[in-house]
């Protein structure tokens, strides 16, 4: 899924009173590249599988930073431990920080979390063992929103089961909602340049009618909770 002929659509572009537009005879590569955006959204970016590891690690990084607000000093990269111990924000990111956050990459991570794993803290060891071991939590999707009684007994559940906080359980049972717009006429409109030289929108000037469904928002909300608690 999501093969794209790139090189037809390059060769369609022009350009017209200085807004980039893809001539006419191209519109079927137009119309396969918006088909081809959406399944890969819904089928690779936004899989679920991809979705929850995402989140597991947003929420590692959190409990990573929260201890170290605390004083816990975690084994991590320099660069790293800069932007745990300090809140970086538009009005203090400046040349030092970038060239730190420059020399983050995968391996920094991936390095700290399979140590984090072996750490006392139960939540930064749990959520990096789900990570290490491809251990992931369970999520559910479902075009309607969570159930708030549900999410409550499934987290009190947990809190007796593991002897921890309701509040501590959030970092494991946690809802939340995703949004996939393949193409939006208002935020990255696609301009075809006509036979007679004017210029229109894709969506008027394409003949398939799934094309106008497109420019509608899909969204689809989540539930993530540990496996044993189904």
């Amino acid at each position: 899924e999501g093969n794209v002929n790139s090189e037809r659509l390059i060769q369609m572009m022009n350009v017209v009173d200085d807004y980039l537009v893809i001539e006419e005879k191209g519109i079927y590569s137009v119309e396969k590249f918006l088909m081809s955006r959406r399944l890969m959204y819904w089928q690779a970016y936004l899989h679920k599988t991809s979705l929850v590891a995402e989140l597991i690690l947003m929420k590692i990084l959190k409990r990573a930073k929260e201890l170290t607000l605390k004083g816990i000093v975690l084994p991590c990269s320099e660069p790293l431990l800069f932007f745990m111990q300090n809140r970086v924000s538009l009005q203090n990111f400046d040349a030092a920080t970038l060239d730190l956050f420059s020399q983050l990459d995968d391996f920094d991570i991936i390095g700290d979390i399979k140590t984090w794993q072996r750490h006392p803290d139960y939540i930064l060891s749990s959520l990096s063992k789900m990570i290490v071991n491809r251990d992931l939590l369970k999520i559910k999707l479902s075009s309607e929103k969570v159930d708030l009684d549900y999410l409550q007994e499934l987290k009190e559940r947990f809190s007796r089961e593991h002897h921890i906080s309701v509040a501590d359980t959030n970092y494991f049972i946690f809802r939340g909602k995703i949004k996939n717009q393949a193409y939006s006429k208002e935020a990255e409109p696609i301009r075809i340049l006509k036979k007679d030289s004017t210029v229109e929108d894709v969506i008027e000037s394409s003949d398939q009618l799934n094309l106008k469904s497109l420019s509608k928002a899909v969204t689809k909300y989540y539930l993530c909770f540990p496996k044993q608690l189904l």
